[in-house]
């Protein structure tokens, strides 16, 4: 089993990252229950804007987005900015749009289904529920499974401030426990939809709903 995180930083390689270190105290809670992680710092990749898959030459969207299908678990983590998700963050969402044009042939489904994701949000500002919850509406309605308490999160004191590494979040203990709760229930769910999938039939269902709408 793996968990790939997409660290949505402004900042590019190899800049200090509060989100990155962040995402590593994530790292360890899931290695003690066997599961591998990979991370992709965003900003290091030439994203195209655009709301498909593929947005033609150069866009280095597709590279990532095998990442993303080859793995079970899925983890959005972003820094606050201005009260919201950072711009990379939206612009990923806005690009993961495409996976709903890939549905399965014969049932509909996208590859997306049967994955789990959750979100992690970092700052020194107000913010971090309102990120999450776009974050985790946008990933619903593009195939994931969301788990109970599929978040973390640590924005320190209302205001300019420490961010995650000089505050020493680490070792805040809220944020550690919503850290252990997202791993733990996204891990119980990946292990349970691989022993039993969903298996919605959505050609079926959008069949019915033509009829029952006609």
């Amino acid at each position: 089993m793996k968990a790939l995180f997409l660290n949505c930083t402004l900042k590019k390689s190899p800049e200090t990252s509060n989100t990155q270190a962040f995402i590593t105290q994530a790292e360890k809670i899931f290695k003690e229950l066997d599961v591998a992680t990979e991370t992709v710092r965003v900003a290091d990749y030439n994203i195209a804007f655009g709301n498909s898959s593929d947005e033609g030459e150069n866009d280095e969207w597709p590279t990532i987005l095998e990442k993303i299908y080859n793995c079970e678990i899925l983890i959005v983590a972003t820094p606050v900015w201005r009260g919201d998700r950072s711009a990379i963050a939206k612009m990923i969402a806005e690009r993961m749009d495409g996976i709903m044009e890939e549905g399965n042939d014969e049932n509909g489904r996208f590859p997306t289904y049967n994955k789990v994701a959750g979100a992690m949000v970092d700052g020194n500002e107000d913010g971090a529920k309102r990120a999450i919850a776009a974050i985790l509406f946008d990933l619903n309605e593009q195939g994931f499974s969301i788990p109970v308490n599929a978040f973390a999160y640590y924005v320190g004191k209302a205001g300019p401030g420490k961010s995650y590494i000089e505050a020493e979040g680490d070792k805040h203990e809220f944020t550690n426990k919503t850290l252990l709760y997202m791993v733990h229930n996204m891990v119980a769910l990946a292990k349970s939809l691989a022993k039993e999938p969903i298996k919605t039939n959505l050609k079926k269902l959008d069949k019915k709903a033509e009829e029952m709408s006609s």
